[in-house]
């Protein structure tokens, strides 16, 4: 078998993770991740969608990590995001950063937005 080593030229992807936060580039980040085109910050949940949506010409799928086990998102959320043209995938936050650095990996344009797990 031969092994090739991932890069990821035009992305971030998730280096770790663990109970609270994230890791990112090197730097940590705490509570929330939201990984867009523009980089890495802190994501304040689902109230914080106006990023997403200035985004939506750059992203073609959004990878939405709901912490330590998969849950619903709030109504209407998801909706409004396939109205702006970005589907959405919803998972628990360590396989959507799995997911995430895959299709980075592939040079798909994908972002991610993922609560911490406890």
């Amino acid at each position: 078998m031969r092994l090739s080593e991932v890069t990821y030229p035009e992305g971030h992807p998730v280096e770790g993770y663990g109970p609270g936060f994230f890791r990112v580039g090197g730097a940590v980040i705490r509570g929330g991740l939201l990984i867009l085109p523009a980089g890495p910050r802190v994501w304040a949940g689902y109230d914080e969608v106006a990023p997403i949506l200035d985004a939506a010409g750059a992203v073609d799928v959004l990878l939405v990590g709901t912490g330590s086990e998969i849950a619903y998102l709030p109504d209407g959320w998801r909706a409004r995001l396939e109205t702006a043209g970005i589907g959405v995938e919803m998972m628990a936050s360590p396989a959507a950063c799995r997911s995430y650095n895959v299709l980075l990996g592939e040079g798909r344009r994908v972002a991610l937005a993922a609560l911490a797990v406890a």
